[in-house]
C-alpha cells in the first residue's frame, strides 16, 4: 500500500513527525489507504508556498494558464483507472459514477481553461471632468478549498480550477474520507505544468481537522475560502470566515424536492426520480429526497415507481454487478434504517428497500408526513420520501418546507405551467422535466437558505475568485476646492 505524502512546494513531503492516519473500505474494513497527516506547522508551509508563487502565477499569460489546465484535463482522463479504482476502495463508488465524476472533472477543467480570457473590466462612466473610471478584476491571492468525499473528483476539480485560471494559487484540504482519491486529482494537475506552489495540498487526521481548518482560514495570506459539504461543517466554516473576514462560498447540504404534476409525464417522472434519488446510493447534495405528488398523480406515480426502485438493488461495486454500491460507512447506513424505522412506526409505507451492512438497496417511502423525521432530514443515502399533496399550492408549500434550498425539479407537460412552479421554489437551482441531479461546468451552481452561498461556474465562479477594483485614470487638471 502507497504511502500517501502532502505536496507542498511541488514536493512530496512526509507530515511533520511522520504522522499518518488510515482510511478503511466500507465494504469490508480493511484499510485501503495510509495518508501523510498535516501539523499546524504543515498547513502554514503549505499556505507560505502558495503565497510565495501568487507573485509569478498572477501575471502569467491567460494563454499559458489556459494551456496549463487543458493539460491538467488530459492527465486527469489518463488518471481514469486509478481513480476509479481508488474511489471503489474508499467510498464504496460504483464504477458508472467513478467513470463519470472523471469525465465531468475533465471537462471542468476544459471549462475552466476558457475562461481565462473572459475575465472582464468595464469602463463606467464618471461625473468627474477628465476622468476615466474602471471597474477591473484581478487575482485575489491564495484560495483554500475544501471538497468532499461523495462526488471527489468533480467536486475536488471544482474547488480549485477556476481559482486557478483567475490566476490564483491554492491549498486543498482533502478529505479524510478519501485521501488517495484526492491525491490522484493533485498529482494530475500537478503534472500539467503549473509552476511549484501554484498547487498544494494538505491530509490531515480527522480528529486533527478543527484547528487545522481554522488555521488555514485564519492565515493572512488566505484571500478566499470554498467549501462543499454537509450544512452543519458548513456552519462552521461560515462562521470562521467571517470572524477572520475572508468571503467564502459555500455548497452545502440538500433535501431536493421534485413535484410530480397533475399533467406530468409519469414515466418519465418515475426514470429521473430513480437516478435523481438513487445515483451514488443516494449520497449526493442534489439527490432528490422528497417527490410531491398533485393530486391524482399520486397513485399513479407510487405505483410506477414501485417497480423501478425494486430493480435498484445494491452489491460490492468492486464486484461491478449491480446498480448501487455501498454507502460511505455503517454510520451513513444505520442513518437511512433510522429513518425508515421512524417513519414507518409514524404510518409511512415502505414499498421498497432492504440490505445489510453498508450495503443499502434502494428504498421508497410513501404517505410521509411532516412529523416523521425523513421529512426534514437530510438522508444522505437510498431513500427517498413520497409525500402526498391535493393542490399546486401545497405542493410548493411543501416543497419549501425546508432549511435546504440547492436543487428542485418541476414535471408536468404543460412547460409554462410547470415554469410557473419553478419560479415559486425556494431553490438555487430548479429542472423542468429533468432530474434534480445534474451539473455543467458552465451553469451558476449554487444554493440558497442552509443549502449556503456563493456559485460555483462559468463566469459566475470568476466573480467568486477575483477582487473587483475601482481604477481611474485622470487627464486634463481638476479643480480642488480646498
Amino acid at each position: 500500500m502507497e504511502q500517501l505524502k502532502l505536496y507542498i512546494d511541488g514536493a512530496h513531503l512526509d507530515a511533520e513527525g511522520g504522522r499518518t492516519f488510515t482510511r478503511e473500505n466500507p465494504v469490508t474494513g480493511e484499510v485501503v489507504t495510509s495518508a501523510a497527516a498535516a501539523s499546524l506547522e504543515d498547513a502554514a508551509r503549505a499556505v507560505d508556498a502558495a503565497a510565495r508563487a501568487f507573485a509569478g502565477w498572477s501575471q502569467t499569460r491567460p494563454g499559458a494558464r489556459r494551456t496549463a489546465l487543458l493539460a491538467a484535463a488530459d492527465s486527469l482522463r489518463a488518471r481514469g483507472d486509478d481513480i476509479v479504482a481508488a474511489m471503489k476502495d474508499e467510498i464504496g463508488a460504483t464504477e458508472a459514477w467513478a467513470r463519470f465524476n472523471v469525465m465531468l472533472a475533465a471537462d471542468m477543467l476544459v471549462e475552466a481553461a476558457s475562461l481565462t480570457t473572459q475575465i472582464k473590466g468595464e469602463i463606467v462612466p464618471s461625473n468627474r471632468p477628465g476622468s476615466m473610471a474602471m471597474a477591473i478584476r484581478q487575482p485575489a491571492g491564495v484560495v483554500l478549498s475544501m471538497a468532499p468525499w461523495n462526488a471527489p473528483v468533480i467536486l475536488g476539480v471544482r474547488s480549485i480550477a477556476t481559482p486557478l485560471a483567475c490566476g490564483n494559487t491554492v491549498v486543498m484540504k482533502t478529505s479524510e474520507l478519501c485521501p488517495r482519491t484526492h491525491a490522484l486529482i493533485i498529482e494530475a494537475v500537478a503534472e500539467a505544468g503549473f509552476p511549484d506552489g501554484v498547487v498544494n495540498a494538505i491530509s490531515n487526521d480527522p480528529a486533527d481537522a478543527p484547528q487545522i481548518v481554522e488555521a488555514l482560514i485564519a492565515n493572512p495570506a488566505v484571500r478566499r475560502v470554498n467549501f462543499t459539504g454537509s450544512t452543519r461543517v458548513g456552519k462552521v466554516i461560515g462562521e470562521l470566515a467571517g470572524r477572520y473576514l475572508k468571503p467564502a462560498l459555500l455548497e452545502l447540504g440538500g433535501k431536493a424536492p421534485m413535484i410530480v404534476l397533475e399533467d406530468a409525464d409519469i414515466d418519465a417522472a418515475v426514470a429521473a426520480a430513480g437516478f435523481g434519488a438513487y445515483m451514488n446510493q443516494g449520497q449526493i447534495c442534489m439527490s432528490t429526497e422528497r417527490i410531491i405528488t398533485v393530486g391524482a398523480a399520486g397513485d399513479a406515480f407510487a405505483e410506477a415507481f414501485a417497480a423501478k426502485v425494486e430493480t435498484l438493488t445494491a452489491g460490492d461495486p468492486r464486484e461491478g454487478s449491480s446498480p448501487l454500491g455501498s454507502l460511505v460507512n455503517r454510520s451513513a447506513a444505520d442513518r437511512v434504517r433510522d429513518l425508515v424505522a421512524d417513519a414507518v412506526d409514524k404510518g409511512a409505507v415502505q414499498i421498497a428497500g432492504g440490505g445489510e451492512g453498508t450495503i443499502l438497496n434502494a428504498a421508497a417511502i410513501d404517505h410521509v408526513t411532516p412529523e416523521m423525521r425523513l421529512y426534514s432530514e437530510e438522508s444522505f443515502g437510498p431513500v427517498v420520501a413520497i409525500i402526498r399533496a391535493q393542490s399546486v399550492d401545497e405542493a410548493v408549500r411543501i416543497a419549501n418546507d425546508s432549511e435546504f434550498g440547492l436543487s428542485s425539479a418541476v414535471f408536468g407537460r404543460d412547460v409554462m405551467n410547470a415554469m410557473a412552479v419553478a419560479r415559486r421554489i425556494e431553490s438555487g437551482i430548479c429542472h423542468i422535466n429533468g432530474p434534480t441531479v445534474h451539473d455543467e461546468a458552465q451553469m451558476p451552481f449554487g444554493g440558497v437558505k442552509s443549502s449556503g452561498y456563493g456559485r460555483f461556474g462559468g463566469t459566475w465562479g470568476v466573480a467568486e475568485f477575483t477582487e473587483l477594483r475601482w481604477i481611474t485614470v485622470q487627464d486634463g487638471p481638476l479643480h480642488y476646492p480646498i
